[in-house]
């Protein structure tokens, strides 16, 4: 599933591509995929213009001229793909989708602006979705009620930061940090590069976890996620995006995906354990339980 700073690529991407467009047809496949009536599309889909792309944690939401919102959850192999004659775009899932003709089987729905560009959701496992509401009724969306704080927002300080994880005191600190509810958009990659970065073992419980740690991981999650974004995100395979780059913050990776290699800090050789449910890499010395 993609992580903020990939959901914040995409929405950079396409600000730069579609605001301004006018929806000229909506096409699709599977019925769950874009659940919405066909006579709200018609009224107040076609025929819109889009006015603003903006992400809500690891949700994008496009703004049209009508008052709605496209609330849309990319889910595990989600990809949006913008197509111009001079243009391509596209990032998600890694997949030849990205990069092949459009549509193809993957394609679940499809926005032809009135230029003749367009937009495609594309989705092999079909468990993402394309929602459009009233865009004064998306707070009002069960999952925005509980989402937690943006984490790089510049109002959002060290000591909210620390009062979030209260409610998982029994917990893995890695856990809490993968609880969408505590922190809004942090995924397994860049919550074992700021743990990492902290020094701190993911199996620490968060009662336990000193409040100077916290701190620290708080600085080391603002700045992974910051070089991520800076980086395109960390999709490393069929990842293109407005300029045609590949999404490159893999290769800045100071943990994840190294086991068997030595700790750049230590020279200790990195593991793979199993926290939370998800693969989980570590320097043994450095993050010490």
């Amino acid at each position: 599933m993609p992580e903020l700073p990939e959901v914040e690529t995409i929405r950079r991407g396409l600000s730069e591509l579609i605001i301004n467009r006018c929806i000229k047809a909506v096409d699709f496949d599977w019925p769950k995929s874009f659940p919405n009536a066909r006579s709200d599309v018609e009224r107040f889909l076609v025929g819109a213009k889009v006015t603003n792309v903006r992400r809500r944690a690891k949700v994008l939401l496009i703004d049209i001229s009508t008052d709605y919102s496209l609330v849309i959850h990319l889910k595990m192999t989600g990809q949006l793909v913008f197509r111009a004659k001079s243009v391509a775009f596209g990032a998600g899932h890694p997949s030849d989708s990205l990069i092949g003709e459009l549509p193809d089987k993957s394609t679940r729905v499809t926005f032809t602006f009135v230029d003749g560009s367009h937009l495609y959701f594309n989705d092999q496992r079909k468990f993402g979705w394309v929602r459009l509401m009233p865009t004064l009724e998306v707070p009002n969306i069960d999952f925005m009620q509980k989402v937690g704080p943006e984490p790089l927002e510049a109002d959002f300080t060290i000591d909210q930061f620390t009062q979030r994880f209260a409610r998982r005191a029994n917990t893995s600190i890695k856990a809490a940090l993968l609880d969408q509810t505590v922190i809004a958009g942090v995924g397994n990659i860049y919550a074992d590069e700021s743990l990492w970065g902290a020094k701190i073992h993911p199996l620490t419980k968060v009662v336990d976890l000193p409040v100077a740690k916290y701190s620290l991981l708080y600085t080391e999650l603002r700045y992974v996620m910051n070089l991520a974004i800076e980086k395109g995100g960390s999709t490393d395979r069929n990842y293109v995006n407005a300029k045609g780059k590949k999404g490159s913050y893999i290769d800045f990776v100071r943990v994840f995906r190294r086991e068997g290699q030595s700790c750049s800090r230590c020279g200790t050789e990195i593991i793979k354990i199993r926290v939370a449910g998800r693969g989980t890499h570590i320097c043994p010395h450095c993050q010490k339980l």
